[in-house]
């Protein structure tokens, strides 16, 4: 069967995480993402990540780049700009994550590009924007997980503000401009103009804090760390040590009180009138949970999750090799492979988007630097042998 997206082809100016994070989602459902990099600086920076690299090649950018194609292009060189050209006319979107900044000094926003391809849609993903004071400043996503104030949520009080594990802005900010880009292409479908599409990572941040956002503008509660990593209102909902490690439980209905009550063998706390509502959980919280931390460590991890499972939202806190090996991760077919020259076999996570669940997923590796060049510009500019010869000889690709 075709993909999703089979016949949608997108240029995309991305390096590092975000971006080429937002571009694999939508190669992995069938869009043809021709991934540009600069033959003079060595190319996407990811290539170069350590540990796990060798030469022009990483594990790091297989994470990032897989079923795209990719060519090289000195966008410094004016041949080059006219190459450019040629392909925004047979594509339908322009992808880039620059400084917010960039776009418009290089030409790659809708005023320019769409006097090409008025149905062309031109996507920026930038730390601060398009617009602003600080859009000239690059940004990555460690800094947006302090500037946003999730670094302030997030660890224990006793401990000095802490990042997420993973580049959860990055990653949410890659999936935005995918959407972004997506909407702006379906809607250039139906009108016949394109637009240009601006994503940040700090708006992108600041959109994920959600009701506590809400919260705070409008009464005086004030988001803070909390112990056990629990939720700010509804009790019980945290970590819990067992006798052998950790795990997460999550009352987030009052239909799950009673089973846990039951799970613990403490059925008298199911109608004890301190804790038989949200509310009442809420106000004598500390006195609910020394009870239920002194109940949790009792058991094991696994013993908790066999009462637990099914009743009660409830989850160990695993390794990341845990995970990766869960029954219900690879029952879905969440690891996938690709054959690397430099690696081997590459295993990867898959994405999370599944369309026609149980068709096969073509997996190509990421593009060896400039793979895909020639055949890029033989099919889809026209090019002879002649004509790309010259371009290399003038430094264009």
């Amino acid at each position: 069967m075709p993909r999703p997206l089979d016949g949608v082809r997108i240029l995309a100016l991305s390096q590092f995480g975000a971006g080429p994070f937002g571009m694999l989602q939508l190669a992995d459902l069938g869009a043809e993402i021709i991934k540009i990099e600069d033959p003079t600086t060595g190319g996407d920076v990811a290539r170069y990540v350590p540990p796990y690299r060798s030469g022009q090649d990483s594990l790091y950018y297989h994470s990032f780049n897989r079923n795209n194609r990719g060519i090289t292009l000195n966008l410094r060189v004016p041949e080059a700009r006219k190459v450019l050209h040629d392909l925004v006319r047979e594509s339908d979107g322009f992808f880039s994550n620059l400084r917010g900044d960039q776009p418009e000094r290089l030409g790659l926003t809708y005023e320019h590009l769409g006097e090409i391809n008025p149905k062309i849609v031109c996507c920026s993903l930038s730390g601060f924007g398009m617009t602003g004071p600080r859009r000239t400043e690059p940004g990555y996503d460690y800094l947006f997980q302090a500037y946003s104030g999730f670094m302030s949520l997030t660890g224990d009080p006793s401990t000095p503000p802490t990042k997420a594990g993973v580049s959860i802005v990055d990653y949410a900010g890659g999936l935005n401009a995918a959407l972004g880009l997506m909407i702006g292409i379906f809607q250039a479908q139906r009108t016949g103009k394109g637009c240009d599409v601006d994503i940040s990572l700090l708006d992108t941040a600041v959109s994920m804090l959600a009701y506590v956002a809400t919260f705070s503008l409008n009464s005086d509660y004030e988001p803070k760390r909390l112990p056990e990593s629990s939720h700010p209102t509804l009790y019980p909902s945290q970590v819990y040590a067992a006798s052998d490690g950790y795990l997460v439980i999550m009352v987030a209905k009052e239909k799950f009180w009673p089973p846990l009550c039951t799970a613990l063998e403490r059925p008298d706390l199911i109608d004890d009138p301190r804790f038989r509502t949200f509310d009442d959980r809420y106000q004598h919280y500390q006195e609910m949970n020394a009870i239920l931390k002194a109940v949790f460590k009792t058991r094991t991890v696994e013993e908790w999750m066999d009462r637990l499972r099914g009743s009660v939202p409830c989850a160990p806190v695993n390794s990341v090799e845990e995970a990766l090996n869960d029954p219900q991760i690879l029952s879905r077919e969440m690891i996938i492979q690709t054959e690397t020259e430099q690696f081997g076999t590459v295993r990867h996570v898959g994405s999370a988007i599944r369309m026609n669940p149980g068709e096969p997923t073509p997996n190509r590796p990421g593009p060896a630097l400039g793979e895909d060049t020639d055949d890029v510009l033989q099919s889809l500019a026209g090019y002879n042998e002649q004509r790309i010869q010259q371009l290399r000889d003038l430094g264009a690709i």
